[in-house]
Order: C-alpha cells, then sequence, then structure tokens
C-alpha cells in the first residue's frame, strides 16, 4: 500500500510542479506583483505561498529542516520571518511581498520539488503514513492526513494563481 500512496502522492505533486512554471512564464515584475483588488492577491505571492506551504509541511512530515532556511529566505529578501509561510496574513503583509522575478520562484519551488520526492520516497510503510506529525490538532495529524491536506491546499492556490493570470491576459 506505502508503495502506491507514494506514487499518487509523487504524481500529485509532480502536476503541480509541472504546471506552475507555465503559469509564470514571461511575467514581468509589475504582472507578478499585480493585484486584480485592493485585497486580493498577487500571482507571485500565490507562487511563494504554495511552495512555502508544501516546504513547511512536508519538512514536518520528514522531520528535517525547510529547503527556504537552506539559503532561499535570504535570496527572496522578504520582509517575512523564515516562519513565515502566508497563512494568515493580512491586505499589508501581502502588499509587502516584493519578488519581481519568476525564475526565483519557480527555483525555489524547483528545489522544493525535489526535496518533496525525497520526503515521499521515505515513507515506505503503512506506519510511516500513519506517523503522527502535528499534535496541535484533535485528533492528532498522521503524514497521511497532512500530505492530502498539502495537496489540496496548493492545487487550491494553483487555480488561484490561474485565475488572476487570466485576469491579467484580459487586461
Amino acid at each position: 500500500m506505502a508503495d502506491l500512496t507514494t506514487e499518487i502522492l509523487t504524481d500529485l505533486f509532480t502536476r503541480v510542479h509541472d504546471e506552475l512554471p507555465s503559469q509564470l512564464d514571461g511575467l514581468t515584475a509589475e504582472q507578478l506583483l499585480w493585484r486584480p483588488a485592493s485585497d486580493a492577491n498577487p500571482i507571485g505571492w500565490l507562487a511563494w505561498h504554495l511552495t512555502r506551504v508544501q516546504d513547511d509541511h512536508l519538512a514536518g512530515v520528514g522531520d528535517v529542516e525547510q529547503v527556504w532556511t537552506r539559503g532561499w529566505s535570504a535570496r527572496f529578501g522578504l520582509p517575512y520571518d523564515d516562519a513565515a509561510i502566508g497563512y494568515g496574513q493580512t491586505s499589508e503583509q501581502v502588499g509587502a511581498f516584493s519578488v519581481a522575478d519568476p525564475a526565483l520562484l519557480t527555483g525555489y519551488h524547483a528545489d522544493v520539488h525535489a526535496f518533496t520526492l525525497e520526503v515521499l520516497q521515505s515513507l515506505q510503510t503503512r506506519a510511516d503514513y500513519d506517523r503522527i506529525v502535528d499534535e496541535r490538532w484533535d485528533p492528532p495529524v498522521t503524514a497521511a492526513v497532512r500530505l492530502v491536506s498539502v495537496v489540496g491546499d496548493i492545487t487550491q492556490h494553483l487555480g488561484q494563481l490561474a485565475y488572476v493570470r487570466g485576469l491579467l491576459d484580459q487586461r
């Protein structure tokens, strides 16, 4: 069962990884930071946020250091704490996002995707998927539940990103 589960999850994460660059391709700095409404999330922030969620949560599943804190945080130079993943940020905090280079976003995502595949390959048994990775919830969160949650989150954000890209292309 663990092999099939790992294979399915690998496919799901790879689909997001394969689609993200095409959504960022050819965008200018202004377009990456464009907000269709004053409180809307820009494309660049959505790409960063979905990657940060994946990085943070997969590090928790693998019980290893995030890719973000291995050098990417310094490369981005954002005015956020290293623990920030975008969850719960105010409109003002989202507006402080200043990354205007698609290659920086896709580079970080590529490293997180490679990291994700490593974490998934480390899950060899049902017990690995049943292991509790977050006791702050009731019931506590298993690795399997966390991985399904991450897939749901990043696919929603990729859809949001594509929608904003569509609005941008219609301007």
